[in-house]
């Protein structure tokens, strides 16, 4: 059995983003995330965070 999923992406103009699924009290406890190169995924809800084309290094956490 095939299912499909719509995975949510975000551009970010931060490489530091937080994710709590966006579900309010369904979601997922808040992570830190840092985005290396271009993209990082959410290890709880796989939102997909894209680095927008000349974003800053940002303050970092």
């Amino acid at each position: 059995m095939s299912q499909t999923s719509d995975v949510e992406t975000i551009i970010a103009h931060d490489r530091t983003v937080a994710c709590d699924g966006g579900d309010g009290p369904l979601g997922h406890p808040r992570v830190w995330l840092r985005i290396e190169d271009h993209d990082v995924t959410c290890p709880y809800c796989s939102r997909h965070y894209v680095l927008a084309a000349g974003a800053g290094e940002g303050s970092g956490h």
